[in-house]
């Protein structure tokens, strides 16, 4: 697979109703550094979310992940991109209080999905 100059690759961790999953997405060498994630979601011409490297975990269950080398996910399924270098967990007090925050995000979106 041939290397896109134009663009930086960025360890993700998405999180969908059904699926946790980590993988590489590329973005624009040409946006702010702060915004390119953002750039990329936002973009209303994109219906999907090509990852790379891509590991997928089951929500509910102890399964075995899947991985793919590349994986396009509709962006309508998406409920969440986090930076995986931003989600990095350590013994710290800090990481532990986000990790804590992670999930009772996860439990309130758990609530929220529509039977």
């Amino acid at each position: 697979m041939a290397k896109n100059i134009d663009t930086v690759p960025i360890e993700v961790s998405i999180l969908t109703v059904d699926h946790d999953i980590k993988g590489i997405v590329h973005v624009s060498k040409y946006t702010n550094t702060n915004r390119e994630l953002t750039d990329l979601l936002n973009d209303k011409e994109r219906r999907f979310l090509a990852v790379t490297n891509a590991e997928i975990y089951p929500r509910t269950g102890n399964q075995t992940p899947r991985k793919y080398n590349f994986l396009e996910i509709h962006m309508d399924y998406v409920l969440m991109v986090h930076p995986s270098t931003q989600a990095v967990f350590k013994d710290s007090g800090k990481s532990q209080d986000d990790i804590a925050r992670f999930r009772e995000l996860r439990m309130k979106l758990n609530q929220t999905r529509p039977f």
